[in-house]
């Protein structure tokens, strides 16, 4: 999992075994950035909590923009383990197709993708770039597409991936055989993990 920091342990586990046992059922496996962050329990459920606010609960964002936003904030920042898992979450539990998938890394012109789906993602790619590069104009054309409250989402979903991208950078997870098949197949020509 990482030779970094050591996994948590069976009493950790024992605080955390509701949302272990939720995500094996959603996603038939647990990430591996959770057997770290189990060490802290209250952290984990932090961020569990978050996470569920985010990227699951309904909103005016459609839950596969949210993981597709997710995804190329990821591979701008730079962290190919998020980015991994959450093109493989907009396929398996947003539903968007694979086809779609493939072509996140040609949003700026691919078909596919409406005038709103380009400027969230065209935000991600400015906000996950190190340094960030967002401007104004960024929100303008959102404006165009967007509430303030569904832009407010789009952030949510920067921010928590934000988080994220660095837990993942910095503790660095292998990523699991089921997430590598899916970017090793499906992010293509991205990075690969």
């Amino acid at each position: 999992m990482t030779d970094r920091i050591a996994p948590a342990t069976l009493a950790h586990f024992d605080q955390i075994a509701d949302h272990m046992a939720r995500w094996k059922k959603t996603k038939g496996y647990p990430p591996n950035t959770w057997y770290t962050m189990a060490r802290k329990p209250a952290v984990f459920r932090a961020y569990r909590d978050l996470h569920g606010a985010v990227m699951m609960a309904g909103g005016e964002v459609p839950q596969g923009l949210k993981f597709m936003l997710a995804a190329v904030t990821s591979m701008a920042a730079g962290d190919d383990y998020c980015a991994a898992h959450n093109a493989e979450n907009a396929h398996h539990i947003a539903g968007v197709a694979l086809e779609k998938i493939r072509a996140l890394v040609n949003f700026r012109v691919d078909a596919q993708f409406t005038p709103a789906e380009r400027a969230a993602l065209e935000l991600g790619a400015g906000a996950g770039a190190h340094p960030p590069c967002v401007t104004d104009a960024h929100f303008e054309t959102l404006k165009q597409h967007f509430s303030d409250d569904a832009m407010v989402e789009l952030v949510a979903v920067i921010s928590l991936l934000g988080w994220l991208n660095r837990w993942a950078q910095t503790v660095e997870p292998e990523l699991e055989p089921a997430a590598r098949a899916f970017a090793q197949a499906n992010l293509l020509p991205a990075k690969q993990p």
